[in-house]
């Protein structure tokens, strides 16, 4: 028999609440000491953005979950969370560019949520991630790019790449299956504007379910 005073796990609770599939997204933001100034206030303008034209899509507000981790060093700003819950944090710059660590820490992240996702029953979308970096690595990307192709093969996640005035877009490339985006100016608020975008087109389908994606012109330079 049941003990009438044990708690459903907060996990349990959290997916009984909203039993809707999930459609993640880990974003990778540099924050490095190159991004200060312009950069920086421009990348926290878009993330506001990317808050706000979720807020008006009710599905993908419960569908979307959003985590971020940072780097210049590696933190985890955000755990997954539905986008109703995602309140954007400030960001400020400081360090260096440890871009494989970040990727390795976020796909970690990734793994557990999707192992949470199955425990629970519930069913999710391919993940996103999308990194943005005006610089280059100051660490060892190799583990990092084993796990992306590896990750890619299995369509474990789809893996996008933005480089901002400065980023080594041959890294990137490197890194990525996919040709990785010149962003056009600082038009974050724009890029966040698709990706919001983007992510509702996806939660409005049906998992598995492949969807197009928009042209990034208006904020990538292509």
């Amino acid at each position: 028999m049941s003990n009438p005073f044990d708690q459903v796990p907060f996990g349990a609770a959290e997916f009984a609440d909203n039993p809707e599939p999930r459609c993640p997204c880990l974003l990778l933001l540099d924050t490095s000491g190159s991004m200060q100034g312009r950069p920086i206030e421009a990348l926290n303008q878009g993330l506001v953005a990317f808050k706000d034209e979720l807020a008006t899509d009710s599905l993908a507000m419960k569908r979307v979950e959003v985590a971020i981790v940072t780097f210049g060093p590696v933190n985890t700003v955000a755990e997954f969370q539905t986008a109703d819950l995602f309140t954007p944090t400030r960001l400020s710059t400081t360090g260096d560019t440890p871009m494989g660590a970040a990727i390795e820490h976020g796909l970690e992240m990734l793994r557990r949520r999707k192992d949470e996702y199955k425990a629970n029953g519930i069913s999710y979308y391919r993940p996103w991630v999308f990194l943005i970096t005006d610089g280059a690595p100051t660490d060892s990307v190799v583990a990092a790019e084993q796990a992306i192709k590896a990750g890619e093969a299995a369509k474990a996640f789809s893996f996008f790449a933005v480089g901002v005035e400065g980023a080594n877009m041959d890294i990137l490339a490197k890194l990525s299956t996919r040709q990785p985006l010149k962003l056009d100016g600082l038009k974050f608020r724009e890029l966040f504007s698709w990706l919001s975008a983007s992510l509702s087109g996806v939660s409005q389908s049906q998992v598995g379910q492949t969807v197009a994606l928009q042209s990034p012109a208006g904020w990538a330079e292509v």
